[in-house]
């Protein structure tokens, strides 16, 4: 009898719930943020890339 009313109180308790769904937004959003950096890297690199080739060229290296 206890167990029975245990289990229906934790199946009706949504305390929790709340704290679930902030955390499942906040991984979307770090995983969006990883996603737009690492394109960004990609084409900062390329960029950085064309800056090193372009002051060897002038200094002669």
């Amino acid at each position: 009898m206890i167990l029975t009313e245990f289990l229906k109180h934790i199946g009706n308790d949504e305390s929790g719930a709340t704290a679930v769904e902030y955390g499942l937004i906040v991984s979307l959003i770090v995983l969006a943020l990883a996603g737009s950096l690492q394109a960004l890297g990609s084409g900062n690199e390329g960029l950085w890339t064309s800056v090193q080739d372009a002051s060897n060229e002038v200094m002669g290296n």
